[in-house]
């Protein structure tokens, strides 16, 4: 019987094997970088597309803040021209009122009550005076209630006195009183209440 020798063959077999195994070894490898580099080129292309996004939006919010804080130096440069237009308005109402007071405080004194002061503290007035009676008193208080440019007066005191300061022999009676009043026009007056009413609100 023949002998063969298979070493050569064997050798030979387990060579191309190696040789193949080597071959797509390095084709797994060279495919495994290629996905890896493909993976991380799309995640930075990601990464770079969301940080133009949110530099976009951070820039679109910066010029957001800036108008707002235009609008509210507007609304604070508004409020301050509303103010300063009030108060001219309230001054230029208030030139004729010292002429209106010495006159309705004139037109108002019934005959039998004389003023002995008068004292202003802004829009109040405090009235003292000497009357013939309470009933001078009722009518200096209804001729105030009916002027246009003198409201809501208030009795504070009135008591029966001699009049120390007449002059005259025989001692004058009547009735000391003391009343409080609000000074302006009465458009003025119908609008405070409305005003107050609309702060609490």
């Amino acid at each position: 019987m023949a002998r063969v020798n298979l070493l050569p063959w064997r050798a030979a077999l387990r060579r191309e094997q190696k040789r193949e195994f080597a071959i797509w070894s390095g084709l797994g490898l060279t495919l495994t970088v290629a996905i890896m580099l493909l993976v991380h080129t799309q995640i930075g292309v990601a990464i770079d597309r969301q940080t133009r996004r949110n530099q976009f939006l951070e820039s679109e919010i910066a010029s957001l803040e800036r108008k707002i804080a235009e609008i509210r130096d507007l609304e604070t440069k508004k409020s301050r021209l509303v103010a300063k237009m009030e108060i001219i308005q309230q001054l230029q109402m208030s030139r004729p009122e010292e002429v209106h007071l010495f006159d309705e405080i004139a037109r108002t004194v019934p005959e039998g009550v004389r003023l002995r002061s008068l004292v202003q503290e802004d829009r109040k007035l405090t009235v003292n005076g000497m009357a013939q009676s309470n009933a001078r008193v009722s009518a200096y208080m209804r001729n105030l209630e009916a002027s246009e440019w003198l409201y809501d007066p208030v009795l504070e005191i009135i008591e029966n006195k001699q009049d120390a300061q007449s002059r005259s022999k025989e001692k004058e009676k009547g009735s000391q009183f003391a009343l409080r009043l609000k000074q302006g026009p009465k458009s003025r007056a119908d609008e405070e209440p409305r005003k107050a009413a609309r702060k609490k609100s």
